[in-house]
This record gives structure tokens, C-alpha cells and sequence, in this order.
């Protein structure tokens, strides 16, 4: 059973930054994307970041140079850092995994049964 727990996030003002981790388990993680998402309006999830299972990232061009991905394979984890926040990154954030050759899409309900595992959700306020 896929299975992502999310830690992290909450409040920060304008210009600061936080952290977001997801841990994973039940599946050969080093084998999988695993991508982080933003709630917008209603159920429909943004993709924010991806750390591809052979290294490769991918930003969305609202975050380039503001957020960066890392994970770490011996611990089954990725990390979103997310610095120079922004109100208009205030969202809950999920990740979510998918299994090559499916990446993670550009948009896709959240928590539905396109992708293989998402997190339970995290909430990020930043304040201006």
C-alpha cells in the first residue's frame, strides 16, 4: 500500500520561508516521481515541483528561483523548501506519487485515482 505522510508548513509573513517533507512508504520509492501540488479552486491540484526518480526537477515558473525540491532515497523522503514566500502561495500543499512511465500531470484532482498515493495535505498561510 503506497502510502505519504506529510509534515511541515503553516504561517509565515511575506518573504519567508518553510519547509515541506513527505515520507514515504509501501512502494520502491527510488523508482517513483513524486510530486508536490498546490489545492486551487475547488478540487483541482497545480503542479508545483517534481523530483523525478532519475534526478531531474521540474519548477513550475511561479515558484523558479523561489522554491526548491530535494530528496533523499535512503530515507525514503522529498522536500519542498519554499523560500521568498508569497500571499499567493497560501494553499494546502500535497504530494503525491507516480510510478514511470506516468509523471506527474500539469493538474489533477487531489486525492483522486489518477496518481498512485497523495499525502494528507498541508497547510501553508503566508501573510502580507
Amino acid at each position: 500500500e503506497v502510502q505519504l505522510v506529510q509534515s511541515g508548513g503553516g504561517s509565515v509573513q511575506a518573504g519567508g520561508s518553510l519547509t515541506l517533507t513527505c515520507t514515504a512508504a509501501g512502494f520502491k520509492f527510488d523508482a517513483s516521481d513524486i510530486g508536490w501540488y498546490l489545492q486551487g479552486t475547488g478540487n483541482e491540484c497545480k503542479l508545483v515541483s517534481i523530483a523525478g526518480h532519475d534526478g531531474v526537477e521540474h519548477h513550475a515558473d511561479s515558484v523558479k528561483g523561489r522554491f526548491t525540491i530535494s530528496r533523499d532515497n535512503a530515507k525514503n523522503t522529498v522536500s519542498l523548501q519554499m523560500s521568498n514566500l508569497k500571499p499567493e502561495d497560501t494553499a494546502v500543499y500535497y504530494c503525491a506519487a507516480a510510478f514511470p512511465p506516468q509523471t506527474p500531470p500539469p493538474f489533477v484532482y487531489c486525492s483522486g485515482g489518477y496518481l498512485q498515493g497523495w499525502g494528507q495535505g498541508t497547510q501553508v498561510n503566508v501573510s502580507s
